[in-house]
Parts: structure tokens; sequence; C-alpha cells
């Protein structure tokens, strides 16, 4: 919820009439219809409850990667995204960047659909993830919570926090 208000501090309001039980009056508020979620599934699930407390409305997508554990490289097996994504601000969301390669595999995915606007927020990164993202999407923003040291030779972040999506869910 914290990185998801951090990412949408310049995002623009819209204003709306109120009624208090004294009067009625001029507020404002995010239009929800400009935003829509992607979680990476399935780590990124986690994310999605925290992003919703902030706009309960949004449109959420799926994007299915995961990481060929001998190349390290990733592997698309499933993508559903909202209607009009591509007129939209779409957040990712996965707790973990390690390389960077499911977060850029998943941000290259969003851009061949016509998305413009990407954030990517994620809990715990590594200094190469965020050097991966920046070099192949220089125009996304990311926004981390934990910068953490390094990646170990298997490509698990140090110190890390191991597998998020078996956190998450309890599995292993």
């Amino acid at each position: 919820t914290i990185l998801c208000l951090e990412a949408l501090k310049d995002a623009p309001l819209k204003e709306i009439e109120v009624e208090t039980p004294i009067t009625k009056t001029k507020g404002h508020i995010i239009d929800e219809n400009n935003y829509a979620f992607v979680p990476i599934l399935r780590a990124g699930l986690g994310m999605v409850d925290g992003v919703l407390t902030l706009m309960p409305n949004a449109k959420i997508g799926h994007i299915g990667l995961y990481r060929n554990e001998e190349t390290l490289e990733p592997v698309e097996y499933y993508c559903k995204l909202p209607k009009h994504i591509e007129n939209k601000t779409v957040i990712v969301l996965d707790p973990m960047l390690a390389t960077g390669g499911s977060g850029s595999a998943a941000i290259t995915m969003l851009k061949k659909r016509g998305v413009k606007k990407i954030k990517f927020l994620c809990v715990i990164a590594a200094p190469v993830g965020i050097k991966k993202i920046q070099e192949d999407h220089p125009d996304v923003t990311i926004y981390v919570a934990k910068l953490d040291e390094k990646l170990n030779d298997v490509g698990y972040i140090v110190p890390g926090l191991g597998d998020a999506g078996d956190r998450i869910f309890g599995t292993k």
C-alpha cells in the first residue's frame, strides 16, 4: 500500500461533489479508470490486496512468467489484461526484482499491447535487476522498498527472503 501511494503521488485528480452531513462541497479523487494493476504471477498476487486498498475499483490484469532455473530467462505462460489497457497507466506488481528478466519481459509484453505509461512496484530488489529494467525500459519508473546487496550464484537476492511465492502461499 505504501509503495502504491508513492507511485500514485503524481496521479491527476478529478473534482467531485461530496455531500457531508452539513453541506455539499468539492473534493478530489484519482480516476481509477485511468489505472490498471498487473501482478506477475504468482508472487505478484500477494501485492494486489494492498494496492486495492487505495484503488478498490481499479482493473487487474495478470501476466504469468516463471524463471527457467537453468538459463534464468523468463518463460511466458499466461497473459490476460483489461480492455483498453493501452489507455491506462499500468502498475506492474512483483515483490522481488532479482535478475530483472521477468520484470523486463512483463514490461515488453505490455508495450507490445500498446501500453505507454508503466510503473514497476517491488518490495525487494537487487542492483542487477534495477539495472536491467533501467537499460531495457528507461521510461519505466521503479518503486522499491529495499535494495539488497546482490544475487547469489543461482540468481536469488542476498540477503533476500527466499521464494516470495512460496512464502506468500505457504508452499514448499
